[in-house]
């Protein structure tokens, strides 16, 4: 069987919406929008639409500007905030029969801490800066069930090691390092529990060009060794040309083309997507 036939993740008709939108773009978004904003009520379409599936072992990249949607997407997933509607399904998670989105906080709480890793774009948002970098480990697998403090220390270290993490510096707080030390720290404690899917919220933004490049090997790295599944989001194509099997763009919170990557990067279809590839040349 082919390991693509199957689908890890599977997205369908996600819509998120701030503020509650009004008879003037409710029933003509398209012609009544500025963008993805009504001018009447003010409400934002953040993401409209949005369907994809994720394979096994794939990654997908998500690329498009600020404002786009694709960090809104990434915090639906991850139920950093709530959908408007939608539906997630995974395979992994009740036999791929339950819509992720309309579980308890309870549930959702158990697929954040078994199921899913994240790394944010800021790492203050993924890390306690003033824990011990295998603390910070340890906190999500405490989150998860685990108790033996022999165990967590030992998976801590691992995973350290495995983002190169020197030794000495594993007690160390993630407040002293550099950024992409810091990024490092965030990944190693996303793969704590190892999860089957990892999202990726602009890594490496903000990162000198040789740090940028040795996150982007861990995450091929990753990829290959675990058999991960990932959903990468950036606003630089050159990051998603080099990581992503396959890719959507969004603009005005829409897909506007998904396809392999290289497809898109040498027959781009849409305007913006021509754009951006010209952009990358």
């Amino acid at each position: 069987m082919n390991k693509f036939e199957y689908p890890v993740l599977s997205i369908r008709n996600l819509n998120k919406q701030f503020g509650p939108g009004c008879n003037h773009c409710q029933n003509q978004k398209e012609s009544t929008l500025i963008k993805n904003y009504c001018p009447v009520c003010g409400t934002v379409y953040a993401c409209q639409d949005i369907s994809f599936d994720l394979y096994p072992g794939e990654i997908l990249g998500i690329v498009g500007e600020s404002g786009s949607g694709k960090s809104t997407l990434m915090r639906c997933l991850y139920f950093d905030q709530e959908v408007t509607s939608g539906e997630a399904i995974l395979s992994t998670y009740e036999h791929g029969e339950r819509n992720l989105f309309q579980e308890s906080p309870q549930r959702k709480r158990y697929i954040r801490n078994h199921l899913m890793g994240k790394v944010y774009q800021n790492p203050l948002l993924g890390l306690k800066m003033d824990f011990t970098s295998i603390g910070n480990i340890a906190e999500k697998l405490i989150s998860a069930g685990s108790r033996s403090v022999e165990e967590m220390e030992a998976r801590g270290r691992e995973l350290l090691e495995y983002v190169n993490i020197p030794a000495f510096r594993m007690k160390e707080a993630p407040k002293n390092f550099s950024g992409g030390m810091q990024q490092r720290v965030q990944i190693a404690k996303a793969l704590s529990n190892r999860p089957p899917i990892l999202l990726l919220d602009e890594v490496t933004t903000g990162l000198d060009l040789s740090v940028q490049a040795s996150v982007l090997d861990l995450i091929k790295y990753l990829q290959r060794e675990m058999n991960i599944s990932m959903v990468v989001v950036s606003h630089d194509l050159g990051v998603i040309r080099m990581l992503a099997d396959r890719s959507m763009v969004m603009l005005d919170g829409k897909v506007i083309e998904q396809g392999l990557t290289d497809q898109i990067l040498e027959d781009p279809q849409s305007p913006y997507t021509q754009q951006l590839v010209h952009s990358l040349l």
